[in-house]
This record gives C-alpha cells, sequence and structure tokens, in this order.
C-alpha cells in the first residue's frame, strides 16, 4: 500500500464563486512572502479532483497555446522555477472619530478597497459608509493595491475621513443600514436573494466548537432522537433546520423608510437636502429626517405639513445609527446586542455567495413592512445597479474585456481570472434576475406583435429568448423537443471553448434558466449584431443548415488550433453550387465578426460528435451494440457525445496503437536478429490482422496485443514507437514504416502515417453534402463515431458498475449520480440501461434505488415543465400541490377546482387576457384533470420513450415497495430538479385518507440555472501537484503546495466556493494525519460551513464534511460534540437516501464506537449491529470490513457480559481473518488471543451460575470487570474504520526523512521538533485510499 493515499481518491469533485473583501477569513497566516513552486505541472492530469461536476479538461489540455511557447522558454531555464508571489502581511493602526485606535492585518496586495469593506463590517465601525482613509494626510485610491501606496508600511497610521454625502452615497447609506438591521434575519437566504444561503453547523454543535473548553466526558447526554436510531421509519422534515432557542432578534425600530415627501423641491435642493426619511422608534415617537451632504437630521415636517427646518435639537450627525442611538434609548439598547450577535456569527454564515443557492424547504414567515426592499423593487427598472447609477452594464464588454487581460505570469493570471469570475457571477445573477423577469411579464418584448412563444426580450444588455421552436428551425431535428435541449448542448459548447480558452475566439456569455416550466436562454449581445440581420453578418457557418455557407481564413485558424485540443476535424462540405467550404466546427456553428473587431462563434450546439446509439440511420451498427437494444428513437437529433467519453476514447485508442505497434516492433528486431523466420509470414500476419480489426471491435484488439506483447510496459511501448513516428529524425525504414501504417488502420486513425483520430460533427447531419475527395474516406469518419458511442457502451458503462463495486465513492442521490456518470462520459439518457444492469449486480441493490429514483424524477420532471405551461399563475400553488399529490399519495386525489366557483364573467375576463400577457394560458383548467392514474401512465410512457426503460409498477405503493424507495427523498429530488420551495412541516406520506399536500405549502417557485464554471487554473495545478507529493509520500510537501492552491483559490474565487471547501477538507484531513488534531477541526470547521453555504444544507458533500468534523472533534475531546455532528450526518444521509446506503454503515460504525467509548453498550450495539448487516450486504460475508465489525460486536457484547454471543461473533471475525490474511498474520493472531480471553471470562461466568443452582452457599455472580476503553484505542479503531491506517516505513526513508527534517530545522528553528531521527521503523499515519 503506497504510503499515503492521503487523497481519498473518492472524495466528491465539486465546483460554483464571490466578492473579495472579507476579513481574511481563510487566507492563511500573514506571513512571510509565499513561494510557489511552478514545478513540472504538465503530469497532474491523472486525478482531476477540483472540479466542476462536469470533469473538465485536463490541465495539459487546458495548457493555451499562449502558454506553450512560454512553457518552452521555461523549461529550457530549468524545471522547477519559483515564482515569488509576493503577498507580505503587515499590521497597521487605523484611527476613527469617536473610537479607539485599533490596528487590522493587510496583505501588500489587497486593495485600498478591501479596507473600506472591513470598516463596514467592523462592530465599531460598521455605521459609517462615507468615509475616505488618509495616509500623512493624502486621501488614498479605492482601487490602488496597497504594495503601489508610497510610505505604507508596518505600523502606518491611516486615518478614517468623514466625507460629505451625495445622493448616491446617502442611499447607499440608508440601504447599508437596512442591512445591518436586517443582517441576522435569515428571511433572504429563504427567499434566495442577495446571495445569501443558510447554514445550521452551529445550532447543531450549539456555539462555536473552537470556543469550547474540553469537556469531561462523563457530561455526556448522548440519547439520539428517536428518528436517528436504525430502522426508525420516521422522517421527520422539520429536523432539516434545527431552530435555536432565541431565533427571534429584538427589533430596533418600528418603521425606517424614505418619506412620501421625497424628492426634495428646488429651493430645498439648493440648501443641501438629498433626501427625506421616515422613522417611529420603539418608543412609538413619529420623526421626519433629512439627509443632507452633512449628514442626518431630524426637520420639522409632519405627515399633513412640510417643514424642512431643522428641529430643535436637531441632532445632526454623519451617520443615521448615531442619530437614532440620541432619539430612541431602545434602538441603542437593542442594536447594541444585535452587534455583539452579529459578531458572533463565523464570517463564513454572513458572506455571500457567488453563485445563488435556493433552499428547498422554508418555515413561515411572517411578511415584515421593508420600504428599501419595496423602493428597490419598484423604483429602479433595473433592480439595483446602484454602482454604475443611471446606466445597464455593457456585459458583452465586461466578459470579453477580461478574457484579453494579459496572463503571462503568475499574478497576471490570478488577476485575469478574478476578474473573468467575478464578472461572470454578475452576470449570472443579472441574467437570472432578468429570466425571471421576462417569464413573469415585467419585460417588454422586442417583437411584441408576434406570438407568446416566438418573442424576444432585451433587459440590461442581456438578449433572451424562449425555448420553443419558432421558424420551424428545428424542424428536422425534432422540433419543440430539439429546441429545448438545444440551449444546454450550446452551453456544452460555450464551455469547451472557454477552456480552451483561445486568444482571439470569443464566446457570449450564455446562462439557460428553467423557470415556471418555461427555457430561457440568456446571452450578452454581440456590438452591432441587432442593427443589422443575421443574414449580413455570419462570415463563417451556416444560417440555413448547410445550403449557404461560408468560410473565412481568420475563423478557420482559430477554430483549428481550438479543435486540434478538441479532437475536431477540419473538413469540407458542399454548398447548393456543389463548391467544396472548408469548416473547422458544426455547419451550423457561425462565426459574426462584431462591430467591436472580435471573432464571435456562436451556436455551438453540435460541438461534439453526434451519438449514433440515438439516430435512426440507415447504416448497420455493430453486433454487441445491437443486442444491447440500441439505436433506440430519441424525442430529437440532437444528442451528442460528452467530452469526457471523447476524451477517454481518444487516450484508450492511443494506448491501443502504441501497444499494438510496439509489439511488432519487437517482432521485427527478433527477425532481424534471427533470420530463420520467413518474412513473407510476417506480411501475411499483418495483412489477416489488418482485414480482421477492420471489422473487430476495438477491445478484442486491444486484448489481443496485452497478450501478445508479453508484458511490455506501457511506458516502454511508448518510447519505442514514439522514436520511429517522428518522421523527421529518422530516415525510416520501409517495414517499420508499415507497422506504423497498420498500427494506424487498426485503431481507425484516419492518417495512414500517424496516429490521427479526430471528429467531424457533420458526418451524419441530415441535407448536408460531403466532400470525399478533399477529407478522409467519409466511412472511416463514421466508423470513428460509431467507434466512439460503442465504447460508451461496451467499455465505460461497464468500467462504471465496476468502481461502484467498491463503494469508495458511492453516490447517495441523482446528482452525485449523475456527475459520477457525467464524469465518464455516459449521458444521462443512457440511465434505463445502466438501470438493468445495475439491478443484476446485488451488492449495488442501493445504488439501483438512486438510479430508479433518478429515472421516476427525471421523467416526473419532464411532465411536470408541460404541466406547469398549461397553469397560470393565480392557480400555480394549488396545481403544483396537485401535481405532488398525483405523484407521492396513494390515496384518492380529486379534481381541485370543483369546489371553486366558475362563474362565466370570470371567463370572459381571461379570453381577454390572453392578448396582454403572452404567457397565461386560455384554458385554465386543464392541469386540474391530473389524476394519479394518468400521471403514472404518463411516467410509464416517458420512461419507456425516453430512457428505454420499462416501469413494472402502476403506482407510488408499488413502486416504492419494490424498489425500496422513500417518499421523502423523493419529494426532495423533486423539488430541487424543479425549483418548487415547499413549507417545513412534517408530511404524513403513509395518510390514505387526508391529502399530503395542499396549496399553502407550496411557498415558491425557484428559477434553476445553468452556466459555465470559470476555472482558477494555477491553484488547480498546485492541488493536483500536491496530492501528487502525498501520494509518494512527502506529507509535508504536498502539504505546502496545498496550502498553496489555497491561497490562490481565495485569490480568484474570494471566500466562498465549492472548491475552496475542498481544498479546507483536504488540509484538515492532511493536519489530522500529521497529528495537528486542533487544525484539523480549525480548517473542517470551515469546510462545513462553507459546504452548507454553496452546495446546500442536505447535499451529499456536505454530509461527508460533516462525518470528517466529527472525526476531528472527537480527537479533540469533545465527545458530545462528535456524537451530535454524526446524527446530523446520519439524519441527513437517511433524508436524502434511506439506511441502504454503505455511507450509513460508515456512519453507524462511528457513532457505536463513540458510544461505547462513553460506556452505552446498549445505543452502541444497536447500531453496530446495522452497520454489520449493511456491510456484509455490500463487501460480502467474508470481508475485512465485516471482520472488524464482528469484533467490534464481540467487543460490545463482552462488555455487556454477554460472553456467549461475543464469542460467537469473534469467531466469525478470526474466520475471516484466517481465509483473508492467514494464520500468521497479526491480526489473525490478535483475534485468537481474544477468543482466548472471552472463552476464559465465559467459563468463569458458568462456573459460578452453576455454584447458584446447585444451591451452593454463598455463591454469588462476581462484578463483571469491565475496562472502558480508552480514548485513544477508540480513536485507533475510528481511524481503522475511516481508512487511514499505520504504514511502517523503511530504514532508508527514515534517513532521507531524517536530512529532511536537519535541513527544515536549520532555516526554520521555530518548527518543533516532531519526529525522533533515531528510531527504527517510523509510523506516519497516512490515509489509504480505502480497498
Amino acid at each position: 500500500m503506497a504510503l499515503g493515499a492521503a487523497v481519498n481518491d473518492s472524495e466528491p469533485k465539486t465546483n460554483n464563486n464571490l466578492d473579495g473583501a472579507i476579513d481574511k477569513v481563510n487566507k492563511s497566516e500573514p506571513g512571510d512572502a509565499k513561494i510557489a513552486v511552478n514545478g513540472d505541472s504538465e503530469n497532474v492530469g491523472a486525478k482531476t479532483p477540483l472540479q466542476n461536476g462536469h470533469t473538465d479538461v485536463s490541465p495539459e489540455k487546458q495548457t493555451k497555446d499562449a502558454e506553450e511557447t512560454e512553457k518552452k522558454e521555461d523549461e529550457a531555464k530549468g524545471k522547477d522555477e519559483v515564482v515569488f508571489i509576493q503577498d507580505i502581511g503587515f499590521s497597521v493602526k487605523i484611527v476613527s472619530p469617536g473610537v479607539e485606535p485599533f490596528d487590522i492585518q493587510v496583505s501588500s496586495v489587497e486593495l485600498v478597497q478591501e479596507i473600506h469593506q472591513l470598516l463596514m463590517d467592523r462592530e465599531d465601525t460598521c455605521h459609517r459608509t462615507c468615509f475616505s482613509l488618509q495616509l500623512d494626510g493624502n486621501t488614498l485610491d479605492n482601487f490602488a493595491e496597497l504594495k503601489n501606496i508610497e510610505g505604507l508600511k508596518e505600523g502606518s497610521v491611516i486615518k478614517v475621513v468623514e466625507e460629505p454625502y451625495t445622493m448616491r452615497e446617502a442611499r447607499i447609506h440608508v440601504r447599508h443600514v437596512r442591512d445591518l438591521l436586517k443582517s441576522l434575519d435569515p428571511a433572504d437566504a429563504y427567499n434566495g436573494i442577495e446571495c445569501n444561503s443558510l447554514s445550521f453547523l452551529n445550532t447543531v454543535t450549539q456555539g462555536d466548537i473552537l470556543e469550547k473548553k474540553k469537556m469531561r466526558p462523563e457530561s455526556v447526554d448522548c440519547t439520539p432522537p428517536d428518528y436517528i436510531m436504525p430502522d426508525s421509519k420516521d422522517r421527520p422534515l422539520t429536523a432539516l433546520q434545527p431552530q435555536l432557542k432565541d431565533q427571534k432578534v429584538a427589533q430596533c425600530v418600528k418603521v425606517l423608510t424614505t418619506s412620501a415627501w421625497n424628492p426634495p423641491p428646488g429651493y430645498r435642493k439648493i440648501h443641501g437636502d438629498l433626501m427625506y426619511l421616515y422613522v417611529v422608534t420603539l418608543e412609538d415617537k413619529h420623526y421626519y429626517i433629512s439627509a443632507c451632504s452633512r449628514g442626518f437630521y431630524i426637520n420639522q415636517s409632519t405627515a399633513e405639513e412640510f417643514n424642512p427646518k431643522p428641529a430643535t435639537p436637531s441632532h445632526l450627525c454623519h451617520s443615521l445609527i448615531e442619530l437614532l442611538n440620541q432619539i430612541s434609548p431602545q434602538f441603542k439598547r437593542n442594536f447594541a446586542l444585535l452587534q455583539k450577535k452579529r459578531s458572533q456569527r463565523h464570517p463564513f454564515e454572513r458572506v455571500v455567495t457567488p453563485y445563488q443557492l435556493y433552499s428547498w424547504t422554508a418555515p413561515l414567515m411572517e411578511h415584515t413592512i421593508d420600504a428599501i426592499r419595496a423602493e428597490d423593487t419598484f423604483s429602479s427598472k433595473l433592480g439595483y445597479e446602484e454602482h454604475i447609477p443611471g446606466q445597464t452594464r455593457d456585459w458583452n464588454e465586461e466578459l470579453q474585456t477580461t478574457r484579453e487581460l494579459p496572463r503571462k505570469t503568475l499574478p497576471e493570471r490570478l488577476l485575469r481570472e478574478r476578474a473573468i469570475f467575478k464578472v461572470h457571477s454578475d452576470f449570472v445573477a443579472a441574467a437570472t434576475r432578468g429570466a425571471m423577469a421576462v417569464i413573469d411579464g415585467n419585460v417588454m418584448a422586442i417583437n411584441p406583435g408576434e406570438e407568446a412563444k416566438m418573442q424576444m426580450f432585451i433587459w440590461n444588455n442581456i438578449f433572451f429568448s424562449l425555448g420553443f421552436d419558432v421558424r420551424d428551425h428545428y424542424k428536422e431535428f425534432g422540433g419543440d423537443a430539439a429546441a429545448f435541449v438545444a440551449p444546454k448542448n450550446d452551453l456544452q459548447g460555450v464551455r469547451v471553448y472557454s477552456a480552451v480558452d483561445l486568444p482571439g475566439l470569443y464566446t457570449l456569455g450564455t446562462v439557460v434558466i428553467d423557470y415556471r416550466g418555461f427555457r430561457v436562454t440568456a446571452q450578452s449581445i454581440i456590438p452591432g449584431i441587432l442593427e443589422r440581420e443575421q443574414e449580413q453578418s455570419v462570415v463563417y457557418g451556416s444560417i440555413d443548415f448547410g445550403k449557404t455557407v461560408l468560410s473565412h481564413p481568420k475563423y478557420l485558424d482559430l477554430l483549428n488550433k481550438a479543435g486540434q485540443q478538441l479532437k475536431i476535424l477540419p473538413h469540407h462540405v458542399l454548398n447548393d453550387k456543389d463548391e467544396p467550404v472548408e469548416l473547422c466546427s458544426s455547419v451550423e456553428c457561425k462565426g459574426i465578426i462584431g462591430n467591436d473587431g472580435r471573432h464571435y462563434i456562436l451556436d455551438l450546439l453540435r460541438t461534439f460528435p453526434p451519438d449514433v446509439n440515438f439516430l435512426q440511420l440507415d447504416e448497420e451498427l455493430s453486433k454487441e451494440v445491437k443486442l444491447l437494444g440500441f439505436p433506440l428513437k430519441h424525442k430529437h437529433k440532437l444528442c451528442c457525445l460528452r467530452q469526457e467519453l471523447i476524451d477517454s476514447f481518444v487516450d484508450s485508442r492511443y494506448m491501443m496503437f502504441i501497444k499494438y505497434a510496439a509489439y511488432h516492433l519487437q517482432q521485427l528486431n527478433i527477425r532481424k536478429n534471427d533470420p530463420k523466420i520467413n518474412n513473407n509470414q510476417a506480411i501475411d500476419d499483418q495483412k489477416t490482422e489488418k482485414d480482421e480489426s477492420e471489422k473487430k471491435e476495438p477491445e478484442k484488439i486491444a486484448d489481443d496485443s496485452e497478450t501478445k506483447k508479453g508484458q511490455m510496459e506501457d511506458e516502454e511501448a511508448k518510447k519505442m514507437v514514439e522514436s520511429i513516428t517522428d518522421g523527421n529524425k529518422i530516415e525510416l525504414e520501409e517495414s517499420t514504416k508499415n507497422i506504423v501504417k497498420t498500427a494506424a488502420v487498426a485503431v481507425g486513425s484516419l492518417k495512414d502515417t500517424e496516429f490521427d483520430i479526430r471528429f467531424n460533427p457533420d458526418v451524419y447531419s441530415p441535407g448536408i453534402k460531403h466532400c470525399d475527395k478533399l477529407d478522409p474516406v467519409i466511412s472511416k469518419q463514421r466508423q470513428l463515431v460509431k467507434d466512439a458511442a460503442e465504447f460508451l457502451l461496451t467499455v465505460q458503462i461497464p468500467t462504471f458498475i465496476r468502481d461502484c463495486l467498491d463503494h469508495s465513492s458511492a453516490p447517495m442521490d441523482g446528482f452525485t449520480l449523475s456527475e459520477a456518470l457525467h464524469n465518464r462520459g455516459i449521458n444521462m439518457r443512457y440511465l434505463g440501461k445502466v438501470t438493468n444492469l445495475l439491478a443484476k449486480v446485488k451488492q449495488l441493490e442501493y445504488l439501483h434505488s438512486i438510479a430508479i429514483a433518478e429515472l421516476l424524477l427525471r421523467a416526473a420532471k419532464h411532465i411536470f415543465t408541460v404541466y406547469l405551461q398549461s397553469s397560470e399563475m393565480m392557480n400555480l400553488s394549488i396545481a403544483i400541490a396537485h401535481f405532488l399529490n398525483c405523484f407521492l399519495y396513494s390515496g384518492q386525489v380529486s379534481n381541485p377546482i370543483q369546489g371553486i366557483d366558475e362563474s362565466k364573467n370570470n371567463r370572459k375576463r381571461n379570453k381577454r387576457r390572453g392578448k396582454l400577457n403572452p404567457l397565461a394560458c386560455n384554458d385554465n383548467n386543464e392541469w386540474a384533470n391530473l389524476t394519479p392514474k394518468t400521471l403514472w401512465s404518463q411516467l410509464k410512457q416517458e420512461l419507456k420513450s425516453y430512457f428505454d426503460y420499462e416501469l413494472t409498477t402502476n403506482d407510488i405503493d408499488a413502486t416504492t415497495e419494490s424498489f425500496s424507495l422513500q417518499k421523502i427523498s423523493l419529494l426532495r429530488s423533486f423539488c430541487l430538479k424543479t425549483g418548487v420551495q415547499i413549507l417545513l412541516r412534517d408530511y404524513h406520506f403513509d395518510s390514505k385518507t387526508k391529502l399530503i399536500f395542499y396549496e399553502e405549502d407550496i411557498l415558491n417557485v425557484f428559477p434553476i440555472v445553468k452556466h459555465i464554471n470559470p476555472r482558477a487554473t494555477d491553484a488547480y495545478n498546485f492541488y493536483t501537484t500536491g496530492q501528487n507529493k502525498i501520494q509518494q509520500g512527502y506529507l509535508k510537501d504536498g502539504y505546502e503546495l496545498i496550502s498553496e492552491a489555497l491561497n490562490l483559490l481565495n485569490n480568484v474565487y474570494g471566500a466562498m466556493h465549492p472548491e475552496i471547501a475542498q481544498c479546507l477538507r483536504m488540509i484538515a484531513r492532511l493536519n489530522y494525519i500529521m497529528g495537528e488534531h486542533t487544525e484539523a477541526m480549525v480548517y473542517q470547521q470551515k469546510a462545513v460551513l462553507m459546504s452548507e453555504r454553496v452546495n446546500g444544507i442536505d447535499h451529499p458533500y456536505t454530509i461527508t464534511e460533516y462525518a470528517h468534523l466529527a472525526l476531528y472533534c472527537f480527537a479533540n475531546s469533545q465527545v458530545s460534540t462528535a456524537l451530535k455532528l454524526l446524527y446530523r450526518a446520519r439524519y441527513l444521509a437517511v433524508l436524502v437516501c434511506g439506511e441502504n446506503h454503505p455511507e450509513v454503515a460508515l456512519l453507524d460504525s462511528n457513532i457505536s464506537l463513540i458510544l461505547h467509548a462513553v460506556g452505552e453498550y446498549e445505543l452502541s450495539l444497536r447500531f453496530l449491529e446495522k452497520a454489520l448487516a449493511l456491510n456484509i450486504k455490500y463487501y460480502g460475508a467474508k470481508s475485512l470490513k465485516v471482520a472488524v465489525t464482528y469484533h467490534l460486536v464481540a467487543r460490545t457484547q463482552s462488555c455487556m457480559g454477554n460472553f456467549r454471543s461475543a464469542l460467537t461473533n469473534e469467531k466469525e471475525a478470526y474466520a475471516i481473518y484466517k481465509q483473508q490474511l492467514g494464520e500468521n498474520h497479526e491480526k489473525t493472531k490478535e483475534s485468537s488471543e481474544c477468543l482466548k480471553h472471552l472463552t476464559q471470562q465465559a467459563v468463569v461466568l458458568q462456573k459460578k451460575m452453576n455454584e447458584i443452582y446447585t444451591g451452593k452457599n454463598g455463591a454469588s455472580l462476581p462484578p463483571i470487570q469491565i475496562q472502558p476503553p480508552s480514548m485513544g484505542s477508540v480513536l485507533d479503531m475510528l481511524n481503522v474504520i475511516n481508512g487511514i491506517l499505520f504504514v511502517q516505513i523503511s530504514q532508508e526513508d527514515i534517513e532521507n526523512f531524517k536530512a529532511e527534517i536537519e535541513k527544515r530545522q536549520l532555516t526554520e528553528e521555530n518548527e518543533v521538533e516532531e519526529e525522533k531521527p533515531e528510531e527504527k521503523t517510523k509510523e506516519i499515519k497516512a490515509e489509504a485510499a480505502e480497498k
């Protein structure tokens, strides 16, 4: 076992974003200049953990052409170039009016603005917004970096100077005060606005774990609530959001709003009046307040009379809060309280997230008066773009300019990526707001005369279109069904071209939003495209699917460069005049040169080759594919293969090519040395091979050459072949040329002389004429596309199922399942096939359930989308409740509308309305006719037609019964997929008489937003290099690289991001392995908070984070906290996927061990027995995991004095160890010792029992001697079950280690001497990739 697989390859792989300047939350300690080893980051593509749900282009593929040349120069200079990121931390003194001077830590790469933010967030200075910072009497520029400011050094004094207000500053100030007063109110998180989201870690642990004193384990209350006990059927939903007792925050004022006397009349404007406010204090006094350039004061106006003169006393204050403090004692008291509470919260609970997260449950909130919020909604047309007053942002310009920033050096790249990320997350937020406004009927169409489905919209410089086939554009491809998937395919295209990141080639900002049953595409606008017709502006590609086709040399050059990385083949198509036109993309991809001179590409929906398994073609597919039931007829013809699949396919063909050629080269060398072998025979061999290989499917050839090549190493083979394929170096002999040729033919290469596998996305496009003269033979191109689709079925899907069998990364819900499939390039339309295969594997029963649930929910979502389109706004909540009842309720569901009076005039009004609001539908009751029976028959049809899956059951009860699904998990996934938010209450799913859902239970409908995720490339390279170091056992080096990755991630993404959460988890794990238990807890706490905020409070990743934190808390002797965290993790896991899951088995083992540690043996045993049953199910009765569990059960039973059962269980453990590891293994010996001890105890007990029975005088039971386990031994056991093992190291390693440490100690005297180099063997904890 390699020392250190300290990186669980199975660790979830995530991605998402944030504004910079938060309290240096997770920056590492301000210290010396940080050093980034810009090492050989080429070979790190092997593992790709820091990732967007879709595996992104691995680093090699991402190296941009611009960097290629630079890399080569670098490499000439020497491999390990060290780049200094001068990030020096120092402290400065802040002097602010009315507050004691205080010191803050800053870093040299920060902007002055970040100090501003910090002061606006600090408890004692947060009431100021309108101030400047001065150093030695000079005002500092907000956007300057601190290192560029003259005279700023350690200990400098920076003065806070109050500035006069302007209208804009006054409004910002009032809004800031409103935000302060609302800062503890979770309403924004529930309503899904302002990038707020929920977090319950500190509620679960009842306060911050880092502030808890080390508790004595005696005072532990460990009884779990009933619903957490194994086999409990109760699944309460209310526990999802544990509300703190003192959740109610005291109010500070009754009313604070802009006054109706606004705006100031002209004669007051020239007196400096900016705006008027109206306040009602808790003492019930009414005040009218004027804002002027010097601050805020009370004027003499009343509700009836306008008198703007200052009252006496006027209480003129620069800050509104100071003014309120003076006029209302209760405000002063409550605001101080609120501030105290606010400052107690962890920064991660307050920081905004990069993208909005929506909660699928919410308690009933009262709707309070909030004039600022009301004003935001109605005054400005765009919501609030208050930082650029009076104008909208030019999104396209911002998105493209950030891409053009320089990227030669690390600091430049960081700046560029940070800018790209920031603009992108702002764009996503604006696009989402706009799309909702469009569907809610709040935006005027640019073609208002046309039918509703054909309308297009422009709002805030973003172009919106609906996902319908408007001008029979997609008629050939499947009409509306094709128009619905096209935007998502287009987004995939935008994603890969952005990842290639080629200078000079531009894509549009693209966001796809599903909201209330409509799909909206939001795009940034190419300058000048609105002034001219599309026909005139397209210079490359075709707008009529291949009749007229244009090409352009600059586009060919750019697309060719990108195409090399994306494996796209340049090819020719014939236009309607039969002239060949060269393209390097699919025909629909259009090139438009904007008025800004940039080369844009759009309509990238067919960037990747078509998936022939879902196309009805005239050609035959191979036998294997037909046996699996393909080709299937799909709703549309836009099915494409995924990029991950193309990459795996090309890699596998390349290995095949190498092995094949190497094998023949070997043969050739043998022949040269041994002339007896007849040469003709070799040539015949190759001929027959060649003919066969045309027919044979790829893996067979791979296997043949595997066996033939006599275990020749892959690497050797590569070297051998590469030496001959570099044709320019050696004059090739005829025979070697032949070998390359046969190898190329065998793997279907497009060129005979070298390995060339690329795809033509147009090979099967209807109505397109190909040009055989100029391109490789079309049959060859088609064969490759067919082979790739076959590779998906015959290699990728079986590999996926094999990988699932070790349960190392068991998906818990539909989201993690689809992520796991996508990472292997398997599209979700194959889920039906995957599900059928899973059904055959007994150990993957749990995964089969998750797959069935996902199939059901996807089918339900398709039906629900259409259903929503046919229900009007007034009935939305009742319609959604009705749909959920039809889906999840097993009793009778009656028509929900029959009770409502249908008067005639109501009908008439509707007819009129249909014209005005395009998306309101005329027949407003069609939805009410849905019944459970019709819905389930629609579901079965949808499953058959879309996924080719035969559902055998006809209603919800039979389905949940036969596939062991839970209604609560179905409800959760349905809400997450469709954006429905429901009331947080305990739903009675089993009731047969009372409906489950009522219209009051449906609280909101949120948008589901899809967009690309810009990456932090340098951070990613550091992270993977760090992982590799750890794999090789260099923990310290790996730790440094990953800490550096964390710095870079913060630099690019700000404070909050799923990738940062993952990086924090990794650092916590490394700290734990290196024995720094407290540090581990600090980092893991951040990881949990962040995962709750950016992934969701019940996301599978969050569950993992909770489990890790529990382990570290236990290691820090916080026993009861550890239990609370594990109970929370178990509750979430059971809510998400039920008890039947490997993750639950692991949680139960953890819970039982900790309960055992505090002497709760009965409870401990219940959890252990559950874990045992589950482990046997997944790992088989003879696995080592099961042996460990048997041993734990025996240990617990012996503690309870039940020696007979303990013996039975220990015997089971012994049998497994003996069979798996042999008699002489230490585990087997340990187990046999244990058996002896137990037998002894049992004999003593039996003797005494017999004495009592025979009535011997004075016989009584001896007290059972139980030694409670030491904390250390429990921790060791916890490490074992969580896959953290102790590994022996050789003497040689220790010598290296010694040298390394001595070197370090010279450089850093302060480093504590952790390891004593004298020991002969060294135990280093290293996490083992769980076998």
